[in-house]
């Protein structure tokens, strides 16, 4: 088998431009996941049983189903109701990018949540009897000290999800986005080399998830060092 260089040097453009696509779906869905996580996370530990049921079931539903069957269920689902198509809201979500992002979104913002929640339950007593005996109030001690420390320790796990994500971002070639994986099925259906337009996008993958574990790595030093054992 003979690789085939030179196909794969001409649409390297075409990678790059996919990999801008990945590059702005991750962040956006990460974005606005984490804007809702954030709030879903602080219900999923509420005393209030209709609080805490509200959240858990969005979580549960969510990470209950997969990924490509929300994914289609907004971009074609959707557009299968006339009113739906002639609601303000259409021009959104006719857009193939909106449609990923809000896909994306939904399904980070549940998994981010749980993470969130399992942080804050995490908390030990001593942070909690400190804010009190500080006086703070139960608004203050969340935005002080609860929810900084469960961010800084939920740092490791949340790592995963956002490499998790960087992955499910290939589904978003299926509804026609030229993303990383989109430049790989272009290729290969114009010159039927499925192991050399694959295995870039492979290289590519890899390359990012580098990137972004390192990055994780740089900021748990930052912020979680203080965890890390002392050395004698």
């Amino acid at each position: 088998m003979i690789f085939d260089y030179n196909v794969i040097w001409e649409a390297l453009p075409l990678y790059f431009s996919g990999l801008l696509t990945t590059l702005k779906l991750l962040a956006l869905s990460l974005f606005f996941g984490l804007l809702c996580a954030l709030p879903l996370g602080l219900m999923r530990v509420s005393k209030n049983a209709v609080v805490n049921m509200t959240a858990w079931v969005y979580t549960y539903v969510i990470r209950g189903t997969p990924m490509l069957v929300q994914l289609f269920l907004i971009y074609y689902g959707l557009a299968q109701f006339q009113a739906v198509r002639e609601s303000y809201l259409w021009p959104w979500l006719s857009s193939a990018t909106f449609c990923a992002c809000l896909a994306f979104a939904i399904n980070t913002s549940a998994y981010t949540a749980e993470i969130i929640a399992g942080s804050l339950r995490a908390t030990p007593n001593g942070e909690i009897e400190a804010a009190k005996a500080m006086g703070m109030s139960r608004f203050k001690m969340y935005k002080r000290i609860l929810l900084p420390s469960a961010l800084r320790r939920a740092l490791p796990q949340y790592s995963n999800e956002v490499i998790m994500m960087l992955q499910t971002t290939s589904l978003a070639s299926i509804v026609t986005l030229i993303d990383i994986t989109g430049a790989a099925r272009t290729v290969n259906a114009q010159f039927y080399l499925p192991f050399e337009a694959y295995i870039t996008a492979g290289v590519f993958y890899l390359c990012l998830t580098f990137i972004l574990v390192k990055l994780f790595k740089l900021a748990e030093r930052r912020w979680l060092g203080y965890l890390a054992p002392r050395k004698h």
